[in-house]
């Protein structure tokens, strides 16, 4: 069995610009995506912060060192220059991979630069207790 798990996260980048007659996308800071590890043309899904809007798109490339997060095409049009979302690549790990995978976040800065890099892995040790609220 596979099972979707989150590979990669940038969370809370802002949007630097929207444009509803452009082919889709989302342009996305080349340094933001190497920190994170979501490639060129990866599909992820993206969450509005502000106004809860969600959708699905694929990624561009964009300039190093420019913050640039542009929501491009259909998608320009639940957000606004401002807003603050989070983007999200998603895998499909076997049970074998699961011990291994790792997680992934890039925490943006006020100017969409890296302020903190955090991984989550995918296991709990089954010998520990987990505290519920």
């Amino acid at each position: 069995m596979l099972q979707k798990m989150m590979r990669a996260k940038i969370h809370r980048a802002t949007v630097t610009q929207c444009d509803a007659s452009y082919v889709g996308s989302i342009t996305i800071d080349a340094d933001l995506l190497r920190a994170s590890n979501i490639l060129p043309n990866e599909a992820v899904h993206v969450y509005d912060i502000d106004n809860a809007a969600r959708f699905e798109t694929y990624v561009f490339y964009g300039n190093p060192g420019s913050g640039v997060i542009a929501v491009n095409g259909a998608a320009a049009k639940l957000v606004e220059v401002g807003d603050k979302v989070i983007i999200v690549s998603f895998g499909y790990l076997s049970q074998n991979e699961l011990g291994k995978h790792v997680a992934k976040v890039v925490v943006a800065d006020e100017n969409n630069g890296i302020e903190q890099i955090l991984t989550y892995p995918s296991m709990i040790d089954q010998t520990e207790t987990v505290d519920t609220p």
